[in-house]
């Protein structure tokens, strides 16, 4: 497991791709960011994190779409069984090289919080909170993109898929009003954007941790049943 994160972790960065993601990223969060907090003029971090599920939605499918879709297609994948290690090992070496991968694509926007603190009382309880709530959203996501991309040798599909993914669990809870009473609780749960606001706001619930690590669990565990019915 541990061969394979440092595979994957070292691949994202001997290619151009990862800098300009995390240079989109970066430019974006922070345009986004910085021109509201200018118009609002209060020393918090709620409109950064308040962003980050729609950003993730997309910026997270195109970190993992290549994980499998790419060995699959070119025929490394054989290679890679060629190593004393299982499918589950694969799956979770992978998932957290994606994982480690955002972590550092979130480093830099520590650099807000230390700016915003610099002109007003920034609470730092809410921006940590705000940032495990981050982790979590991020590994749930990942979870999904590396399910996407056991699923197809088009790396253009697999993003496809889980951009649709990641984007309907951020937007389910903004929609109840279309859904019967009956039903909003389970719905409102589905929504990963509704957890994540929790966390970010300083709320440790266990229903939220529960949330991201079911999430997390199903989608690596459907990822192993996929890739061993492949080889």
């Amino acid at each position: 497991m541990i061969q394979v994160f440092k595979k994957e972790f070292k691949t994202y960065f001997v290619s151009p791709i990862a800098y300009i993601v995390i240079t989109i990223f970066l430019a974006l969060s922070g345009w986004f960011f910085f021109s509201t907090f200018f118009i609002y003029n209060q020393a918090e971090l709620r409109s950064f994190f308040s962003l980050l599920p729609l950003m993730f939605s997309f910026f997270i499918p195109a970190v993992t779409m290549k994980l499998f879709s790419e060995e699959f297609n070119t025929g490394s994948y054989e290679l890679l069984l060629t190593m004393p290690l299982s499918t589950k090992d694969v799956v979770i070496g992978k998932f957290l090289a994606a994982e480690a991968f955002v972590f550092i694509m979130l480093l830099p926007t520590i650099s807000y919080g230390i700016f915003i603190s610099l002109l007003g009382d920034l609470d730092w309880g809410t921006v940590i909170g705000g940032y495990v709530g981050a982790l979590f959203l991020a590994a749930a996501f990942s979870a999904i993109g590396l399910f996407a991309s056991s699923l197809t040798r088009n790396q253009i599909i697999a993003f496809i898929i889980a951009m649709a993914i990641c984007f309907f669990l951020t937007l389910i809870d903004k929609i109840l009003f279309f859904i019967p009473s009956l039903l909003l609780g389970l719905f409102q749960f589905l929504g990963a954007d509704y957890h994540f606001q929790n966390i970010s706001r300083g709320i440790v619930d266990s229903r939220d941790l529960l949330y991201f690590v079911s999430v997390c669990f199903i989608m690596l565990y459907a990822t192993t049943l996929i890739v061993e019915e492949k080889i």
